[in-house]
Parts: C-alpha cells; structure tokens; sequence
C-alpha cells in the first residue's frame, strides 16, 4: 500500500512507507530458491545430527549475514547442543534435551545427537523486549531401503517454512526501520525427533520471560483440498484476539489471496515447535496449510508446492511479525 505523498515538481510521487519497503522485498523468487537449496536431493533429506543438516545450517548462517543481520549470542549464528536418548531397544527411548535428564541417560547405555539452532537477532529500541519468528528446518532423511527413491526432500515440511523466516528477516532490514523490540530470528534444528531444537532454546534462554510473542510454521505450501488452493490454518492463543484481528485487516488492506481457518486455542501446546513456548504462556502464531498424501513421503518435491500461497502467507506473517515488535499492547 503506498502512502505518504510528497510532490517534486508535477506529477505527484508516492513514498513507501517501512511496511511497503518490507512488503514488496518478498517474493517468489526468493521463495523458490531457498526451498530449491534445502530440499535439494544433494542434501539427502536433512536429519537432524548429520552432516547434511550442518550444510542446511550454514547456509541459513551465511544468509542471515550476508542480510546484515547479526548472530543472538556473540559472533556464532550457532547455538549447539546435544540430545540423548536410551539404547533404542529399550522401552521410552524418546530423545531428551533437560542437562537432569540427559545426566541420568549418561550413567547407562545411551545414544546422542548433536545438533545447532540457527539464531540472529535484529535490535529493537526496547532492549528487555523480545518478539521470536521461527521455523525447523530438519527433515526425516534417508530410507537406503526404499526401492525408487529414498530421499525425504521436505520441501513443504519445512523448507517451505523456513523460507518464510528467512523472506520476514530480509523484509525487516528492507525495511529501513528499527522496530520496537528485539527480532529474534530462529532456524530450530531436531523438530523431527520431538522439538529438540526450540525445547533447548527455550530451557537455555535467560530472556525467556521477555518474550512477547512467537510465530511459527511448519509446512505452508500446500493441502489436500485441490478446490480451496487458497486454504490456510491459522492458530494463535485464545486470549490474545487482537491476532485474528490483525490478519484479517491486513487480507483486505493488502489484497492477499488466503482463505484462512481461524484457529484461537487456550494454550496451543501441540503440534510444532510453537508448543515449546505455548508451555510458558508466550502467545503464538502458527500458520500450518494441513497435511496432503506427500506429507512424510519422499514424495515432498518442491515441484509441488503453492508458490503464490507461499508468498501470501510470508507477506501475512511479515505484517504479523511487525505488529508483534511495533505495537505497544496486544
């Protein structure tokens, strides 16, 4: 939307505002390359712990640089840490991040993962503030037993999402304003085995209790109704009803083809990373477009995806992300 006439002469000349600026950086061109690279078969499916989501994790480092935005903790984009889990023959192996938990697993026989969230922060006149916008960008993988094709490409799950994260980072610098509190900007590494990624961030952060808000996606490229290509879940905390508000508004204002499925819900504790901060009564966002038959599958190709939905929901979620950072009461 352009706004702010000024007159050099005739005719008039519009100025963008910071929002049009951010706006109109995103795009689909962006959006397609940076889910072509992740979802690539020369990154064999990104599971968490190997070294092809180390290379996913550096390139999203190499990024949030070369956009001018710097690391959350000194000069490292990375923050790494470790999971273990019991011998995976024994009952409750299920892979845990808490420094108690994974001191007891130590004192038997036990597997371990190492992994690295990805973290840059754009700075805010509030200082004590914080607003977070994140993604996971692990995936499943490979299946060597598979016969045909045994990558887990991810594509929408979640190289779709973390192509929103990094377009809203880029919008922000775009738009040439420091925004009232902190950008966090978060790539979560370990999604895939139960969160690892944000539920170590969360237990590791000293500022937790100065998060305002999170938004989150996993998986915004696609769904299962071919007739409703427009279709988007849109979840956010039930007592913060200024959330539905603000999309709604900014559909209309910014001529945004979604058809949204608006979720509020108490404690939005399921799902995706989100729940790692809903646990903590942060108030989320999550945009989510619902499963589809290629979901988990091999068959998760970039060729597939909703790009003018992907680029939507990034526009969406960017208006989102500054309201979370600019306004002072929601």
């Amino acid at each position: 939307m352009m706004c702010g006439v000024f007159q050099i002469g005739t005719p008039f000349i519009y100025a963008q505002t910071a929002v049009d600026r951010g706006l109109n950086s995103i795009n689909r061109v962006s959006a397609e390359a940076i889910v072509g690279f992740l979802a690539d078969d020369e990154l064999q499916g990104r599971e968490a712990g190997t070294i092809y989501s180390r290379i996913a994790a550096r390139y999203l480092a190499a990024s949030l640089k070369e956009a001018g935005i710097n690391p959350l903790y000194g000069d490292s984009y990375f923050q790494y840490f470790e999971a273990c889990a019991k011998e995976r023959q024994q009952k409750g192996a299920r892979w845990q991040v808490h420094p108690d938990s994974i001191s007891s697993l130590k004192n038997g026989t036990y597997r371990v993962l190492r992994m690295a969230n990805v973290l840059g922060i754009i700075p805010g006149e509030k200082t004590d503030e914080y607003v977070i916008v994140g993604a996971h960008f692990d995936h499943l993988g490979v299946d060597e037993t598979l016969a045909n094709d045994p990558i887990y490409n991810g594509a929408d799950d979640n190289a779709s999402g973390v192509s929103a994260v990094l377009q809203i980072a880029r919008a922000f610098k775009a738009s040439g304003k420091k925004p009232m509190r902190n950008v966090v900007i978060a790539f979560w590494d370990g999604e895939e085995k139960g969160l690892l990624g944000s539920r170590y961030f969360v237990q590791s952060c000293d500022f937790i209790g100065k998060v305002k808000g999170y938004l989150n996606f996993d998986m915004i490229g696609r769904n299962s109704k071919p007739d409703s290509p427009n279709h988007v879940v849109y979840f956010y905390t039930a007592s913060h009803p200024a959330f539905g508000k603000w999309l709604k508004d900014d559909i209309i204002r910014y001529g945004l083809h979604l058809e949204p499925d608006y979720r509020s819900w108490d404690r939005p504790v399921g799902g995706s990373d989100n729940a790692s901060f809903a646990v903590l009564d942060i108030p989320i966002i999550w945009y989510h477009t619902d499963g589809h038959p290629d979901y988990h599958q091999p068959s998760d190709h970039a060729d597939r995806l909703n790009w003018e939905k992907v680029v939507d929901i990034t526009k969406a979620s960017f208006l989102n992300m500054w309201n979370l950072a600019n306004e002072s009461d929601y």
